[in-house]
């Protein structure tokens, strides 16, 4: 692929607007969606359960590999969880892979002594993997959809959590707080990702959550070669963690080598605008203008980052640009 997803200049910023001709791939595809696919993983204390959701035709797919966040809904956090996000993907034309992590709530009652509980930071990641290796398998249990991937096109995606799992798949690097071990989870088979509301930079967590997950502290983005799209609600706070405010979600960008894009959103918080799920209690930014917005910039990132040469991108940046209510802004290096 491309050396560069962006066609900007290191320096390009630009204003997004909530608009109806924003760019998109045509009209969106009935979807189909199929749970639970299982996976047998040698060492993991539970099978792998799994969500596929697909465009009804169509063939040389790309794919979407979906890391779930926390919150406070009980399925949210598992393959049952970001339909409003998902299902957008999937009629234009992606093929979403959705699995629930060993952190998911649904588990917690069952995993709650295994090693690496509650967060399971390290095996998060490594879903991904065994993801990639079984492909083969999962098309063959989704109707409809064997013959239809094309495999050399595949991204991963995240929201909180989910974003510090995506920026390890990235290339971002941690260290073991257990052994001292640095850790690089980089998945080559993945050629880009979006980070949604994802965890900042370690040295500045000074909340309750930087005691119980200390690998955070460890983060070093400089790492992070993928090209990726990085999405931050400027009114994203996350006392919890730190102190330093909603711009710590954009330091995956900020600390990360490009080629890389921030769509700062106005007015989001922690949600997005709801793209954990359709009227979900932990929305408290919610919006459905925002979260389509975020469903079409990040569409359209993914598409000119696996396809080389698109300018569906840019073409999107500069449709929502032309409309008078600003939902955000874009810049990239």
């Amino acid at each position: 692929m491309n050396a560069s997803t962006d066609t900007a200049t290191a320096t390009d910023t630009a204003t997004v607007t909530d608009t109806a001709t924003a760019a998109a791939p045509g009209a969106p595809a009935p979807v189909l969606s199929f749970s639970p696919v299982v996976l047998s993983v040698p060492g993991r204390p539970v099978d792998m359960q799994v969500r596929v959701s697909a465009p009804a035709s169509g063939t040389g797919l790309p794919v979407i590999l979906f890391s779930h966040g926390h919150g406070p809904s009980n399925h949210l956090s598992s393959l049952n969880g970001y339909a409003p996000l998902v299902n957008f993907w999937a009629a234009q034309g992606f093929v979403v892979v959705q699995p629930t992590h060993l952190s998911s709530r649904t588990l917690s009652h069952r995993l709650a002594d295994a090693p690496g509980a509650p967060f399971f930071w390290r095996s998060r990641a490594e879903d991904m993997t065994h993801l990639l290796d079984r492909l083969d398998v999962i098309e063959k249990a989704v109707p409809l959809l064997a013959g239809r991937i094309d495999r050399t096109k595949v991204a991963v995606a995240g929201h909180s959590f989910g974003g510090f799992t995506t920026g390890l798949l990235l290339g971002a690097r941690v260290t073991d707080p257990d052994n001292g071990e640095e850790v690089s989870l980089f998945e080559p088979r993945i050629k880009a990702g979006v980070l949604l509301a994802a965890p900042g930079r370690g040295d500045v967590l000074n909340g309750p959550m930087a005691k119980a997950l200390p690998v955070l502290r460890t983060t070093d983005f400089s790492t992070m070669t993928a090209p990726a799209l990085v999405v931050a609600g400027d009114e994203d706070d996350s006392p919890h963690f730190t102190d330093r405010g909603p711009d710590w979600h954009a330091d995956p960008y900020t600390l990360s080598p490009g080629p890389k894009s921030l769509l700062t959103l106005f007015g989001a918080g922690h949600a997005l605008g709801g793209i954990p799920g359709y009227d979900a209690a932990e929305t408290t930014d919610e919006s459905p203008e925002r979260v389509a917005a975020v469903g079409r910039l990040t569409a359209a990132y993914l598409r000119t980052a696996l396809h080389p040469g698109d300018r569906t991108w840019q073409t999107a940046r500069e449709a929502e640009a032309s409309g008078p209510h600003p939902v955000g802004r874009v810049e990239s290096k």
